[in-house]
């Protein structure tokens, strides 16, 4: 049995923190994923105090996990302020005594340990022998599970970042929004998140009510990022099963409510994020974003394919930065038109449409108002809202097609 947010929540009920309170009426938030789990916790008075607090977390979960049959392989407590901020951090590990001597001998500082911290380092995963990536089996769609009020779910990716994923993913779900429907955003780009930038979150709070997060709610849409949880100049380092623990927790505990769309921004390539959300989450298809240079397509390729692989249907590629248009409207095909196209006809998926770029949408994104993108009056704003209307117009058809594929829904014939 692996470790999970409710066993390591139980283990620490009751456990003394050294301030009069139990462990758990101080704790502030908890992932957990196989052998490896988080837990935050409200700061203490003095540096030692939160250290032994810290130690006696481990020896609760340890004992706790013991006794299900699993074990602990990394631990990290994190104690926070009330403004949020990390004040101190403990790591624990299964890392044995020999190997810390044989490090400490060396003069090396081990790998996860804080200065001064008395807590053990974690390891990392034991080598089981190289699985080649092609080998790879992971759990096909056929088992993922409905998100509760969700209708569709869409997932947006790219096989490289520095494409515009984000913009597609952000302007999709506002252009939807728009057509009144109800939508959501997560960004799940755990590593880079965007939206705080984009939708102009940076003087909202993170409200959590009865154990949920709220999403917030600005132009006409519900988002939650890990971009509002973090400190904002906080580099995000995770390992594998912690940027899984992530990507869950701003799944499944956020209060998305009744919603038609959620969209899904994932980080960029093939990596632990995306194989999550399969795992995760019955999604009704993904949307792979390219720009037009044969760099970018290669790319884009290998990311279908691993939507296809995990038992997603690719609904279409947009080809981003397809062309720049001027102020005056004069266009520029800076980067070579139409490649992105060509390569969805390859690969035999639809072709969503083209995306271009222009003075104003650099603007929106960087002062956080999409909304504007769809009302500009120039010849470039027209340009920029004819083509995203048009990219959500295509989303909705493909999502009808690919729905009635999967019996969520029926074709319908209007006798007038």
């Amino acid at each position: 049995m692996a470790l999970s947010k409710q066993n390591v929540t139980e283990a620490l009920r009751g456990v003394a923190g050294g301030d009069g309170k139990d462990l758990a009426s101080r704790l502030l938030w908890v992932s957990a994923c196989d052998t490896y789990a988080s837990v935050k916790l409200q700061r203490g008075a003095e540096r030692e105090e939160m250290a032994r607090a810290a130690r006696a977390a481990f020896g609760a979960v340890e004992k706790m996990a013991a006794g299900e049959g699993t074990r602990v392989d990394s631990l990290i407590v994190e104690f926070v302020d009330d403004g949020g901020s990390v004040v101190q951090t403990e790591r624990f590990g299964g890392l044995n005594q020999a190997k810390m001597a044989k490090g400490n001998e060396a003069g090396m500082e081990m790998p996860g340990r804080a200065a001064g911290s008395e807590s053990r380092p974690a390891p990392a995963p034991q080598a089981q022998g190289h699985t080649p990536i092609g080998g790879l089996k992971p759990t096909p769609q056929g088992g993922a599970e409905t998100l509760p009020g969700v209708k569709h779910i869409i997932a947006v990716g790219a096989g490289k970042g520095g494409v515009g994923k984000s913009t597609v993913a952000l302007n999709l779900a506002v252009g939807l929004a728009r057509r009144g429907l109800a939508v959501g955003l997560l960004d799940g780009d755990i590593y880079g998140p965007s939206m705080p930038t984009m939708l102009g979150l940076e003087s909202l709070e993170t409200v959590v009510h009865e154990g949920q997060l709220q999403p917030f709610v600005t132009h006409g849409i519900k988002c939650m990022t890990i971009g509002k949880l973090v400190a904002p100049d906080k580099p995000l380092i995770w390992r594998g099963p912690m940027a899984h623990g992530a990507f869950k927790q701003l799944t499944e505990q956020t209060r998305w409510g009744e919603l038609d769309y959620l969209i899904i921004d994932l980080p960029p390539g093939t990596g632990d994020v995306s194989l999550s959300m399969a795992q995760m989450l019955k999604v009704t298809g993904a949307v792979v974003v390219c720009t037009p240079q044969k760099v970018a397509q290669d790319d884009a390729w290998r990311a279908a394919k691993m939507f296809q692989q995990l038992g997603v249907p690719v609904l279409g590629v947009v080809e981003n930065m397809s062309y720049f248009v001027g102020d005056d409207g004069k266009v520029y095909d800076i980067f070579g038109r139409g490649g992105a196209e060509h390569m969805a006809q390859k690969l035999g998926v639809p072709f969503l449409g083209a995306v271009p770029i222009t003075m104003a949408l650099r603007a929106n994104s960087d002062k956080g108002d999409p909304t504007a993108n769809y009302t500009g009056e120039d010849r470039a704003g027209t340009e920029l809202r004819e083509k995203l209307e048009g990219l959500v117009r295509n989303l909705e058809g493909q999502v009808a097609l690919a729905s009635m594929k999967l019996g969520q829904e029926r074709p319908t014939l209007r006798v007038s």
